[in-house]
């Protein structure tokens, strides 16, 4: 009853249908470990049975999949030392066939359908529904029906595969397709760039060196045209899963959407090589995608938005809280989670907010108690950024064992514990963070007026510093941070189109309104009146977020702030403000001047489709997009671990001109697809990642997930 009262008092206008938290499909990757014994093998092919079981085929031998790890197939004793040629699944059964260089046998249908070759001859089999089983070897055919191995007559090109299709055999030689009619080869189609062909229906998808397109597979026509505006056009492999196609490439493999766009799987996120050898699908719809190194498998995995946070919540508990804060893992080994170390990071304040944010949201939205216990150990870890040093309200950034230091060894400080040493030099977006979290903490977790005590004293030591020191920042060294900066000298000093000037006073304004209804200190209320009527701080927080622009020649230690184009780490400061901004304004007209800035930069983000600022402007201003944060949730990858990937070679996308906000693309990219970043980074970028040499701790999904079921806007 507390927790729907409350969000009647802080949302008494807002009225939205709830959207029901369905299942999906989320796209992960599963990388199977292969045994020492093919190092250096020759990969064939991959294939899945009837019964589900993978079989990847090697020059070495063939072998299955237990789990997720290959070992020699020995099952059958009479097969255990042979190595097969080929192996392939009948049409319609997906029995699993074996072609050993002197006879193809399989051990479905009691074992009596085998035949005997002459040696060596034959390379490909393929078998269709009425288990006629047609060979191919070099530019030789023949077709073992009913017990009787009949040669065809022998082609004039070289084959590469062979296929069967609703009753009928296809071959793809170097430069053909043909089909088999009445024991005789009949050419359907020619074309020089043919890599690789797939059966969808009545088409024959044909890929080549610059994209794909279909014929009628009875009548040779083109269904569609060439598609060569495609992730990458060099198709060398091609299969139908469902009714999507699916593509291997040299630089990847990618499906197309029913809407027409593509997903796109490249990188060691998804492969572990990106030089696609072969295509198979299980019955469920998962990919199977061989590369010269190993076997991925893209597995799509039913679950809700609730089971993924569920995911990324065990997954913070298991490997990524430091002292309180959640923290970046370093690899010591690339990809490689075992080898993983809790380091210190530049902004361990910000980031941590994210996971206090999301479990404060979690209790108000649940009940659940273990949300309200992390709240407060992860509070605990703020709180000691400013008892870790001698400073009088100095928040440190961050702290660790004396030795142990990680990030930026140049700002550091010894601690009075001689067990510690913190981090100086803190920043506006570490501010941010602490008037984030208190705001959070005393809508949602305080009980008592001691704890209530406990988070005001906390934001009025920092606040009493800043008052104290002229609106900065001052380290130890007694100089002000190169960030921690609020005094109206330097906010005023940027004109309007460099977004610094809005932003300070946003920020500042709404810890001062906060730390007035935390504490009731009317000198909070009185330093924010004077700051927005006799300094301009009003009037920079309604600056339209449409003038921000290039403004060259605002050089602040050795920075050129007008400079650069947009800053995204600006948008995560500005809307993690605004909640604290809007909740705690002085009076009503207050707030409807805010909502108004808020709807403003809300607007201009439009194009990020970031479910943060989406559940920020609707518990605020009250606009939203449902369908954005369903699509950035759904979207948000399993895997957290910082792969280099790459996208600005890819020939689907639509680049637009250089602008100041970098949007590159006409549309952007699914979140799985680009490289890992937080809500500070700008989400158009193409390529990035650092090799795989470190993983987030998924609190920027958690945040706008628990924010979004607090609000009502997820069932």
């Amino acid at each position: 009853m507390r927790i729907s009262v409350f969000l009647l008092i802080l949302f008494p206008s807002l009225a939205f249908s709830q959207v029901a938290d369905e299942k999906f499909l989320q796209p992960v990757s599963v990388k199977y470990q292969m045994p020492a014994e093919l190092a250096g093998a020759r990969l064939i092919k991959a294939v899945v049975d009837y019964d589900e079981i993978v079989y990847l085929l090697s020059d070495k031998g063939l072998y299955r999949a237990y789990g997720n790890e290959f070992a020699r197939d020995i099952r059958f004793r009479p097969q255990a030392n042979k190595v097969p040629v080929d192996i392939q699944v009948q049409e319609s059964t997906n029995y699993l066939y074996y072609l050993y260089n002197d006879k193809f046998l399989t051990n479905a249908y009691a074992g009596e359908h085998y035949g005997n070759l002459p040696a060596n001859t034959y390379q490909f089999i393929a078998i269709d529904a009425r288990k006629r089983v047609l060979l191919a070897g070099g530019r030789q055919l023949a077709l073992h029906e009913n017990g009787q191995l009949n040669k065809l007559s022998n082609l004039k090109e070289s084959i590469r595969a062979v296929y069967a299709h609703k009753g009928d055999f296809y071959l793809l030689s170097e430069n053909s397709v043909w089909v088999i009619n009445d024991n005789k080869t009949v050419l359907l189609h020619t074309d020089k760039r043919m890599q690789d062909i797939a059966f969808r229906n009545d088409e024959i998808i044909i890929g080549t060196r610059e994209g794909y397109y279909a014929i009628h597979r009875h009548t040779s026509k083109e269904i569609f045209p060439l598609q060569s505006k495609l992730p990458v056009p060099d198709v060398r492999h091609l299969m139908v899963i469902g009714d999507q196609v699916w593509a291997g490439t040299p630089m990847g493999a990618f499906t197309r959407n029913r809407d027409g766009s593509f997903r796109y799987f490249a990188s060691k996120r998804w492969l572990d090589t990106d030089e696609v050898k072969g295509i198979a699908a299980d019955s469920h719809g998962n990919v199977y995608i061989t590369t010269a190194a190993g076997l991925n498998k893209i597995e799509f995995i039913s679950q809700t938005l609730a089971e993924k946070a569920t995911f990324f919540e065990d997954k913070i508990r298991s490997r990524h809280m430091r002292y309180g804060f959640t923290t970046e893992l370093q690899l010591q080994k690339p990809g490689d989670i075992k080898s993983a170390q809790l380091a210190d990071t530049d902004n361990d304040g910000l980031w941590t907010s994210f996971y206090l944010g999301s479990m404060a949201f979690k209790y108000a939205a649940t009940g659940d108690d273990k949300a309200l216990q992390y709240t407060w150990e992860s509070f605990e870890a703020y709180e000691r950024l400013l008892s870790i040093n001698p400073l009088d309200g100095f928040p440190s950034r961050t702290f660790e064992r004396k030795g142990f230091k990680y990030s930026d060894l140049d700002r550091w400080r010894d601690s009075q514990d001689p067990e510690w040493e913190w981090k100086g030099h803190t920043s506006s977006d570490e501010f941010v963070a602490y008037i984030f979290i208190a705001a959070v903490m005393d809508q949602f977790i305080i009980k008592t007026e001691g704890e209530k005590k406990r988070v005001a004293d906390f934001l009025d030591k920092i606040l009493m510093h800043l008052i104290n020191n002229d609106y900065y920042f001052v380290d130890i060294d007694g100089k002000p941070t190169l960030w921690g900066r609020w005094n109206p000298e330097y906010i005023n000093w940027y004109p309007e189109t460099i977004v610094d000037r809005k932003l300070g006073s946003v920020t500042l304004i709404a810890g001062l309104q906060l730390g007035y209804a935390l504490s009731g200190n009317e000198l909070y209320k009185r330093e924010a009146d004077k700051l927005m009527k006799e300094h301009q701080y009003l009037d920079n927080i309604m600056i339209d977020c449409n003038i921000i622009g290039p403004t060259p020649g605002f050089i602040h230690e050795g920075h050129d702030m007008g400079m650069g184009g947009w800053n995204h780490s600006d948008d995560e400061m500005a809307f993690l403000s605004y909640w604290v901004l809007h909740h705690y304004a002085f009076n009503d007209s207050l707030k409807v001047m805010f909502e108004h800035a808020i709807h403003n930069h809300w607007e201009i983000e439009l194009p990020e489709k970031n479910s943060l600022w989406h559940t920020i402007t609707y518990g605020t201003e009250g606009s939203v997009n449902v369908a954005d944060i369903l699509w950035h949730l759904r979207g948000f990858p399993m895997d957290l671990i910082r792969y280099t990937v790459k996208n600005s070679h890819r020939k689907d996308l639509t680049f637009q001109e250089p602008n100041f906000r970098k949007q590159i693309t006409k549309d952007l990219l699914p979140p799985d697809e680009t490289r890992i970043i937080r809500h500070n980074s700008n989400p158009f970028e193409l390529d990035g990642g650092n090799g795989g040499r470190s993983e987030l701790a998924g609190d920027e999904f958690l945040l706008p997930y628990w924010m979004a079921r607090y609000l009502q806007l997820i069932e």
